[in-house]
């Protein structure tokens, strides 16, 4: 059906209000001169805000699409800004009166217009390593977004494995809905994290490691060898991804 046809059933009695609703956000996308296509309504329709993929964007381009969505929608995510823009996007958003939280070791920013409520899901996210930190604050932001409250301990890697215990009996105090685990080297903390929680978890292999493994190959595979049933293992250094899916876990918890 074509937006026509959606209004038409509607007023016939042919389809109910929530239907035509549904049908509608179909429809909105919003083009930016040509260049990007943005799908304005994805957190309504999936509960997950735009993501913008700044990596190779021109500086001039992410300001268009900021303020293209900020028009429609409440928050967007900037992924992964470059060095250089990055500044400039911050500045860029103080000046329209935007708000913004940022993450640590990360150029990914979430920008928004107004506070964002908490929906009652809780994430737990940690890390391997100090090396680890930007993808798992690239995770907390799209967590954020999309409303979710984080609990956050990093540098508790197998290399001094009783420093895992404290944050995991926290977790569980806390009853996170899913936990994030973001390692590189041999990734092996995932698996370790996996077999002691009754939560799911997430496993982020990150690119950091030397040698044969590098660039995250070698937690990669571990992870996705990992005999530790209840991981789901997302790309490497794929932070945003990890979010997505922790929040939409935590969401659909705090539904029932």
């Amino acid at each position: 059906m074509d937006i026509s046809e959606v209004l038409e059933s509607l007023n016939q009695g042919k389809i109910s209000v929530s239907k035509a609703k549904k049908l509608l956000e179909l429809y909105s996308i919003e083009e930016v001169e040509k260049f990007a296509k943005i799908d304005i309504n994805r957190k309504m329709r999936k509960g997950i805000p735009e993501v913008i993929f700044a990596e190779r964007k021109q500086l001039l381009e992410i300001k268009k699409i900021i303020s293209k969505v900020l028009k429609k929608s409440d928050s967007v995510l900037v992924s992964r800004i470059q060095k250089k823009d990055y500044q400039k996007v911050i500045d860029y958003s103080k000046k329209n009166n935007y708000k913004i939280k940022r993450g640590k070791n990360t150029t990914t920013t979430l920008i928004f217009r107004k506070v964002i409520k908490k929906s009652g899901g809780k994430i737990g996210i940690i890390t391997a390593g100090t090396s680890d930190i930007g993808v798992a604050e690239e995770a907390k932001l799209m967590c954020e977004s999309m409303n979710c409250e984080c609990i956050t301990s990093y540098d508790i890697g197998i290399a001094g494995l009783h420093r895992t215990f404290p944050i995991l009996k926290e977790f569980v105090k806390k009853d996170v809905d899913v936990i994030i685990v973001a390692a590189g080297m041999e990734g092996a903390l995932a698996s370790v994290v996996s077999s002691i929680v009754n939560v799911p978890v997430i496993g982020v292999p990150t690119s950091v490691g030397y040698g044969y493994g590098e660039k995250g190959i070698a937690a990669l595979a571990s992870m996705l060898q990992s005999c530790s049933l209840g991981l789901s293992v997302v790309n490497i250094d794929n932070g945003i991804g990890a979010g997505a899916v922790a929040a939409k876990i935590a969401n659909q918890n705090s539904k029932k």
